[in-house]
């Protein structure tokens, strides 16, 4: 059994498919939609080295504190570890979740996904 706000993302994102035609949205969605055990997680040190200044990175999963973040970057995820948290603010970069991307009416050409 899903919780419901994890329910009502992966629900929204597929909605955002549909009406955009846009793949991310649906590919965010399936990311999502996988049991826990097997949900991405991804470190800091790993959004750190594949994403550029100001970039804006989606993860379908956790977000966790391993490594630094040496640069300002919007992160959107499903949930964070308090120490990514930290770290994110630190850099002077931004947190946000994925319906909060999604409503922010980012261009998805722009999303970096990681998984």
């Amino acid at each position: 059994m899903k919780n419901r706000q994890l329910a009502d993302t992966i629900l929204a994102l597929e909605k955002a498919s549909e009406e955009t035609g846009k793949g991310v949205w649906a590919a965010l969605a399936k990311g999502l939609d996988r049991s826990k055990r097997i949900r991405v997680a991804v470190n800091l040190s790993s959004i750190d080295r594949h994403a550029g200044e100001g970039e804006v990175v989606a993860v379908p999963g956790k977000v966790l504190a391993a490594g630094s973040l040496s640069k300002p970057v919007k992160v959107a995820a499903f949930s964070f570890s308090e120490g990514a948290l930290a770290k994110i603010r630190e850099a002077k970069g931004e947190v946000m979740s994925l319906t909060e991307l999604l409503e922010a009416g980012v261009e998805p050409s722009r999303i970096r996904i990681m998984k």
